[in-house]
């Protein structure tokens, strides 16, 4: 297994894009991420894994709450800054506004406000877990930024087509394990 592969692979997945905005000791740091989830609805927590080289990993153990910002299709702009490659001499318009949750991206999709949780090292990044405190819902049309493939995307939210109907399928069936 090499890292290219592994990237090429896993870049079929395709995630939102989102700002991670913290405020540690008093300065606010901002980065892109896509490596973000939900990890439990009982407490409500976040996951999100800065690399250990980026300027928000150098001083993780300030950081006491965070924001995951959502990013809207028409922010692409946002992500290409907060990531570190934007070209142009001006940044793009951006707001941070304070919150229930610490400061957030004015403007994104949805913003999900978090204490820290625990922070742990997993190979060249962090785990930061964050315990939710505070929700906040953008105004519609609700259309999430995407990533797949080393691209931005976009949801079509056209009609899709149905699932196949596998009632006539001879195979053995799976064997299905529900969590409850």
């Amino acid at each position: 297994m090499d890292s290219r592969q592994f990237r090429e692979i896993i870049g079929l997945y395709a995630t939102g894009v989102t700002i991670v905005v913290a405020e540690v000791r008093g300065q606010v740091h901002a980065m892109t991420a896509n490596s973000v989830t939900s990890v439990s609805l009982d407490p409500l927590l976040m996951l999100f894994c800065p690399s250990r080289k980026a300027r928000m990993a150098q001083d993780l153990e300030g950081l006491t709450r965070f924001s995951i910002n959502i990013l809207r299709q028409d922010q692409q702009a946002l992500s290409t800054y907060f990531a570190g490659g934007w070209k142009e001499a001006a940044p793009p318009p951006f707001k941070f506004v304070d919150s229930a949750g610490g400061p957030r991206l004015q403007g994104a999709l949805a913003t999900i406000g978090c204490r820290t949780h625990s922070i742990s090292e997993a190979g060249d990044h962090y785990l930061v877990l964050g315990e939710v405190t505070f929700l906040h819902k953008g105004i519609t049309p609700l259309q999430p930024l995407l990533f797949v493939s080393g691209k931005y995307r976009r949801v079509d939210f056209s009609e899709g087509v149905a699932a196949p109907d596998l009632a006539d399928v001879e195979d053995e069936p799976p064997h299905i394990f529900y969590d409850h």
